[in-house]
């Protein structure tokens, strides 16, 4: 399929003003530019927005709470941002997590992890798994439900939610109702057919993607350590439910559909939806086509199953 008319568009407007690649920055000025970088959006009211601490490995973490309604203690989705574990912010994903609180009724937990290269592997995900697990023990000092608990993020995100459900399998909890993964990235695989169709042109280009990992983690050896690279788990049985979500014109587009395989065929309920014309990224485009809203719903959907709000 073509690329989706309404991200062409944004795609054209980007060639017309072309700026610096991420690849070509220092990770500060890098950090500043996509933060800059962000489309403007009306905010989403919600009932309560709370930025508080959690305790990390090694030092607090900011976290920041999303609450549709305060009357009850509500099921929570714990949110981990995009960005390559270097870039990204609770500010730049303010906007997803704000729509899938109202659009879901439960509360999202966004969870501020280090960012490398200041804070390289396995920092993140090791900040990751201590937010989701304080949560799951202390969430009624959050006024949420740490018993009903799902994970979920985008890209990186997408990575750490996927490893913060392994961790829980293997550490004996949280339990985990549910993993949301969106355009996750799941291996450090660059020859994939993904990477090679889509290496530039398409918003996430596949040069970006090496200087991420090459800032995450410097040393290759690790990055076929699972809580790295989830798809090289050598087994995936027992993980929670999953959706994954990919997008057709994605470097990242095939590692998330084999670990989607990978999970099926180890006995783990998974959707898998490939969203045709779409770009890394296009979650959070629903001002600019109708496969962002599309696939917007479709995550409202599960995460309202998994969390009991039939």
């Amino acid at each position: 399929m073509p690329l989706d008319p309404g991200l062409q568009i944004v795609l054209d407007q980007l060639a017309q003003n072309p700026g610096p690649k991420l690849h070509e920055l220092e990770p500060a000025e890098a950090r500043l530019f996509y933060e800059q970088m962000q489309l403007p959006a009306e905010e989403i009211p919600v009932a309560s927005v709370e930025d508080r601490v959690v305790p990390g490995p090694d030092g607090e973490l900011p976290v920041r709470i999303y609450r549709p309604r305060t009357d009850v203690r509500l099921p929570t989705l714990a949110f981990f941002h995009g960005g390559g574990w270097v870039i990204g912010s609770l500010d730049t994903h303010d906007a997803t997590c704000r729509e899938l609180a109202t659009r879901v009724g439960c509360a999202v937990v966004s969870i501020g992890y280090r960012l490398a290269p200041e804070n390289p592997y396995p920092a993140a995900a090791e900040d990751c798994y201590a937010a989701t697990a304080w949560l799951a023990e202390h969430g009624v000092e959050f006024g949420v439900d740490g018993g009903r608990l799902a994970v979920g993020g985008d890209s990186a995100g997408g990575n750490l939610a996927a490893v913060v459900a392994q961790m829980a399998r293997e550490r004996g909890g949280p339990e985990l109702a549910f993993q949301l993964l969106i355009y996750p990235v799941t291996d450090a695989d660059f020859e994939r057919a993904s990477y090679l169709d889509n290496a530039e042109g398409f918003l996430l280009e596949a040069a970006s993607m090496q200087w991420f990992w090459d800032l995450y983690v410097p040393d290759p050896a690790q990055r076929a350590e699972p809580y790295c690279a989830p798809l090289r788990a050598a087994d995936l049985a027992g993980l929670p439910p999953a959706l994954v979500i990919t997008a057709e014109f994605d470097p990242l587009r095939d590692e998330g559909e084999a670990y989607a395989r990978r999970l099926e065929e180890e006995g783990v309920p998974v959707t898998s939806t490939r969203y045709a014309g779409m770009i890394h990224g296009f979650f959070g485009m629903g001002v600019f086509t109708e496969g962002a809203r599309d696939a917007v719903a479709e995550a409202v959907e599960a995460l309202r199953e998994v969390l009991a709000f039939r």
